[in-house]
């Protein structure tokens, strides 16, 4: 089954927690502490498998955890940092942000990786907080945690050429003719529901990867007719073969159908309907097809647009269609990136953190610096809980939450730590 769109969620690796030990060996009988720190968590890192051509693994498995740093030892002994964890997709695949929407990632070159969640560091161990004043610390940090996130990714072909025109003009046909595809074709609209590739061979020599796209419709532009699913195939093709019925058996007029698939394109993406295209005008072993081929192609060729007569049932003009392809393609540049439709994302400082009111009256301290600070530190240690207070008072937290009217015995909320307000 071709799966082109699928949800995951993501986590990468927690960091070790940091070690709190003193050396206990013979003959240093006030030995100073010695715990080490804790490893790195496991990274997410997507890796682009050329042995892919669908994402339907993501259907049964969309959770992803890597592991978790090893823990610091006695002695100064650092805790092993985690393998990374990583997921093969296909070439062409998309990665997105679920909350945002924003593109993370577009990847295309075999091999290709990116890193979508870095583990979280390891903790420090008491060792690292020794100093002038504090020579024997019994404090150590928990691991910091890993990042969490739902992902969206969807796979837009990687294809030399595109097959495109409406629904039962001959698309499947051509392709099953000219490669060793075998896409089903049958007398009945949408028979080929998701993209076909074939190879196309000429003379032993010359190869190009030819991609049937499902047939589109009007309003595909607007998602009509699975019209974003079909589209977005297309984007990265370089050269467009559009067919049309010149026979006119469904009833339609071709030169209708070549300006309202046109037009879709164009609505869909400017650089789309810009791409170098080729009409190919088929089903030419029908009668009425040669009596409507001059019309048709003196209006074409109007257009400024190269027309090829062919027969996909009889194999009639394909060979110097697809040789006029291979020649375009040989001739293809590649387009500009257009710089005004770029997206940039700069990093922007964020607040040290913000303070809200839930509805149960909690006060919930909120800020991704805060957060993290409070999840590695442990509380049950009493050196854990003067580093907090410090912290507290550092940052000011305790005046902000006075402003926003907190009373004595309020409920304040930080990460997953609660805490019981006094002045």
């Amino acid at each position: 089954m071709f799966i082109d769109r699928a949800r995951i969620n993501i986590k990468s690796g927690d960091g070790g927690d940091g070690a709190s030990s003193f050396r206990r060996e013979k003959y240093v009988p006030k030995g100073g502490p010695s715990g080490g720190d804790g490893g790195r968590g496991g990274d997410i890192v997507f890796v682009v498998d050329v042995n892919r051509n669908t994402l339907q693994d993501f259907r049964y498995k969309r959770h992803f955890k890597a592991d978790r740093g090893g823990n610091g030892g006695t002695k100064n002994m650092s805790g092993q940092t985690a393998v990374p964890m990583e997921i093969p997709v296909p070439p062409g695949t998309v990665i997105k942000e679920e909350a945002t929407g924003n593109i993370l990632a577009d990847l295309t070159r075999p091999g290709q990786r990116f890193v979508a969640a870095k583990g979280g560091r390891g903790g420090r161990g008491n060792a690292r907080f020794v100093s002038s004043v504090h020579r024997a610390p019994t404090f150590a940090e928990k691991g910091e945690p890993g990042v969490e996130t739902w992902l969206t990714m969807e796979l837009k072909l990687i294809a030399d050429v595109g097959l495109l025109g409406y629904p039962s003009v001959g698309k499947s046909s051509i392709l099953s003719r000219v490669s060793a595809a075998k896409p089903e074709v049958a007398a009945y609209h949408f028979t080929t529901l998701s993209p076909v590739l074939g190879v196309v061979s000429l003379d032993g020599e010359r190869n190009f990867v030819l991609a049937d796209i499902p047939g589109l419709i009007e309003g595909a532009h607007q998602g009509v007719g699975l019209g974003h699913e079909f589209l977005r195939h297309v984007e990265r093709t370089k050269i467009l073969i559009h067919v049309l019925d010149v026979s006119g058996s469904e009833g339609r007029d071709p030169i209708e159908d070549y300006h309202k698939i046109n037009e879709e394109l164009r609505l869909y993406s400017e650089r789309l309907a810009n791409r170098p295209q080729i009409i190919a005008a088929n089903k030419m072993d029908l009668p009425e097809a040669r009596e409507n081929y001059a019309r048709v192609a003196d209006y074409i060729k109007a257009q400024g647009r190269e027309i090829f007569p062919i027969s996909a049932a009889t194999g009639e003009g394909m060979k110097a269609l697809m040789n006029r392809v291979s020649e375009l393609l040989a001739n293809y540049v590649e387009e500009p990136e257009q710089i005004e439709t770029a997206k940039v994302y700069e990093a922007k400082p964020e607040p040290e953190f913000s303070i809200r009111r839930e509805d149960d009256g909690a006060f919930v301290v909120e800020g991704r610096n805060i957060e993290k600070l409070v999840a590695m530190i442990h509380f049950d240690d009493d050196e854990g809980l003067r580093r907090f207070q410090l912290i507290w008072r550092r940052l000011g937290i305790e005046e902000k939450l006075l402003a926003h009217g907190i009373k004595e015995g309020d409920t304040v909320r930080i990460g997953m730590m609660e805490f019981e307000f006094r002045a």
